[in-house]
């Protein structure tokens, strides 16, 4: 009985998991895009979809977004380091948008962990409204590569619709 007791303790221990956060697959589809401010053809933009407690963050940089119809997709490649971003992450509790565009930071939900993505494609397509003022801008991403800090990599090779966005033409 004690042998038994003992083996059941060691099977235990070596069944538990060691806490560290698995991440399988990472699915924003049905979230819609929201920002802190209106998107602009004159600025860098940040864009995010929130799922309870993740977020999926979308950093654009000035000139992605034009005021022009486009000729087809414009591609930008999305990096760790460069001005094209992508973020995961993920939060102790729900997050709000009020997380993000608060001038006073939030304490809480803290982050659990944020995951920066290494590579992938961000295509974005612009076209002009029947108004003739304001262009629809669709935002898809492609081959988003996210390491984790265990070294899985979680990579959608699919071509995901992020959303679209609006601008107004500015009158002078």
């Amino acid at each position: 009985m004690k042998n038994f007791l003992w083996f059941s303790i060691l099977v235990l221990l070596v069944a538990c998991d060691d806490g560290v956060l698995q991440i399988e697959t990472i699915d924003f589809d049905s979230a819609t895009i929201q920002t802190c401010t209106d998107v602009s053809a004159e600025t860098a933009n940040v864009l995010f979809k929130l799922n309870t407690s993740e977020a999926l963050i979308l950093e654009l940089p000035n000139g992605a977004i034009k005021n022009e119809v486009s000729s087809g997709t414009i591609a930008f490649s999305v990096t760790a380091t460069g001005s094209t971003k992508a973020t995961y992450r993920t939060f102790s509790d729900n997050v709000s948008a009020a997380y993000f565009c608060d001038d006073i930071p939030l304490i809480t939900p803290s982050v659990v962990d944020e995951i920066i993505a290494e590579g992938g494609d961000l295509f974005i397509t612009t076209s002009l409204n029947a108004d003739g003022i304001t262009y629809e801008h669709e935002i898809q991403l492609s081959t988003i590569s996210f390491v984790t800090a265990n070294g899985s990599r979680i990579t959608n090779l699919t071509i995901d619709n992020f959303g679209t966005v609006t601008t107004t033409e500015l009158e002078e």
